[in-house]
């Protein structure tokens, strides 16, 4: 005999339309504001508002001729509708298709999205015009369950996601960078004395660096890792680097661009790698849609073509 299914739950019949109205009154503070809100008239609002007061038995808003207040229980009951109603959106806004094309919602990190993804983003549009990519740029943690987000791009050693399905990009490796015109102000002195003598640019977003390459370069006894000037992400130590206010930790990826033209030089000594790599993570029970696949190819594909150049 096949297994006995669990009971459904029984759930009251809500009227869904009478909470979506409280939320946005409730909101608003006003029936009129709500009205136009939702395109529908003040009268129709004081109507729904009233259903949903004689559904729960309870009064919802103070009415007086100049404004609305909520009730006691009016305000324990506005922030969890308007929490069930974001969730409802969020769920179908992830699965609904309805008026728009193929679209594909990316994060990455800021300096990632300015220094490789977005130079490289024409020529995905070219190939793939019917799908549009939102690409937005953070260094925050991806909440896959409370952002509209499809997939993202992260660093780490591609174990550390539960839930998660991992590509792998390209590593991470270190490399400081300095315009060639500081070297030249310093009249030709060696490689080790230069660094020696320059400020450090570091990135807030990768605070580390600087440590891990001096250690590996066993220079941490002879340059001071904390000492110089912090900015925000690694795009803004770049900018200061280029401008000639010191010597920054690169991510060879994400300065390949600078090295090819000679805008920015590395002569302080050897690379280092870093364990794992950047990845691109998107949630594992998430059926995987064509727009996403493309994306996906197409990314590992053009890592593939710049690795290959490289060598």
């Amino acid at each position: 005999m096949p297994a006995r299914q669990p009971p459904v739950p029984i759930r009251p019949h809500l009227p869904l339309n009478a909470l979506r109205s409280f939320e946005a009154a409730g909101r608003r503070l006003s029936f009129t504001l709500a009205g136009e809100e939702l395109g529908v008239s003040q009268v129709a609002i004081s109507r729904q508002v009233k259903v949903l007061e004689q559904w729960l038995g309870a009064p919802l808003f103070i009415r007086s001729t100049r404004e609305v207040q909520l009730t006691p229980e009016g305000a324990r009951l506005l922030p969890q509708v308007r929490q069930a109603l974001d969730m409802l959106a969020l769920a179908a806004g992830q699965v609904s298709r309805r008026g728009r094309r193929n679209v594909l919602a990316i994060q990455a990190y800021t300096t990632f999205a300015q220094r490789w993804l977005i130079p490289r983003l024409a020529r995905f549009h070219e190939q793939h015009p019917d799908i549009e990519v939102r690409l937005t740029a953070s260094v925050s943690p991806v909440d896959f369950d409370h952002q509209d987000v499809d997939a993202a791009v992260r660093s780490g050693d591609g174990g550390g996601w539960p839930g998660l399905e991992a590509d792998f990009l390209t590593p991470i490796t270190l490399l400081p960078v300095v315009s060639p015109l500081v070297l030249k102000r310093r009249k030709g002195r060696l490689p080790a004395e230069t660094l020696m003598g320059l400020t450090l640019l570091h990135s807030l977003a990768r605070p580390n660096d600087w440590e891990t390459w001096l250690r590996a370069n066993d220079a941490e006894q002879v340059v001071d890792s904390r000492k110089g000037l912090k900015f925000e992400s690694s795009a803004l130590a770049f900018e200061a680097a280029l401008q000639g206010s010191g010597v920054a930790m690169g991510v060879e990826v994400l300065v390949q661009s600078y090295l090819a033209s000679g805008a920015l030089v590395s002569p302080f000594g050897q690379p280092v790698r870093l364990p794992g790599g950047y990845y691109l993570v998107r949630p594992r029970h998430r059926p995987v849609s064509v727009a996403m696949r493309r994306f996906r190819d197409w990314i590992l594909a053009e890592l593939d073509t710049a690795a290959g150049t490289d060598g």
